[in-house]
């Protein structure tokens, strides 16, 4: 299936990602971006990538040498990137909409929040070492940071895909199905 035609710009001269993914650690948001940039055509942009392309460095580092601060600067400056010229699809880090200018900057945009529960999260991410902010009480800590940032991934979303006991190529289908404007079928 293609695109809608206004895929990637909004304006003369404006570029604009198709789709821009968020939702919490474990949500699939890296694995389904993949799958969907290649159904799509498009490139997909990791912002959390971005950051270490630019720090040199990975994210647990930069949390450990320079703090969650400096981690989120660096993250608004590629997310404000990524908003502004990529047309594929991006992939936010868990915590980029945290950030008022990033909350500001996605207003307009196609932002699919991918909701999981905390069992199916834990199974697939593990809430290993590459995730700073759980890596004390991993659970405890994945329900607090999801009770603080639920009613924003909602208030931002215009599509929610529940990613609890859905294939990537069923969520896939849901998104894909939101950008042609029609209801998914039931049991895809």
């Amino acid at each position: 299936m293609s695109a809608p035609t206004q895929a990637g710009t909004s304006g003369p001269g404006e570029v604009r990602p198709l789709v821009v993914l968020t939702g919490p650690p474990g949500a699939g948001k890296s694995t389904v971006g993949a799958a969907l940039a290649s159904r799509l055509g498009v490139d997909l942009v990791d912002t959390d990538d971005l950051v270490e392309q630019r720090a040199g460095v990975s994210v647990p580092e930069i949390f450990v040498e320079q703090g969650e601060a400096a981690f989120r600067g660096l993250e608004r400056d590629a997310v404000a990137d990524a908003l502004s010229g990529h047309p594929g699809i991006v992939s936010l880090g868990g915590g980029a909409i945290l950030d008022p200018d990033t909350q500001a900057r996605l207003a307009g945009h196609r932002v699919v929040f991918l909701d999981v529960s905390l069992r199916h999260a834990a199974r697939r991410s593990g809430f290993d070492q590459g995730r700073p902010l759980l890596a004390l009480n991993p659970r405890g800590q994945w329900l607090q940071l999801m009770a603080d940032r639920r009613p924003i991934y909602e208030r931002l979303a215009w599509a929610r895909v529940d990613t609890d006991d859905a294939s990537v190529e069923h969520v896939v289908e849901q998104i894909v199905a939101a950008l042609e404007g029609r209801e998914p079928e039931v049991g895809e």
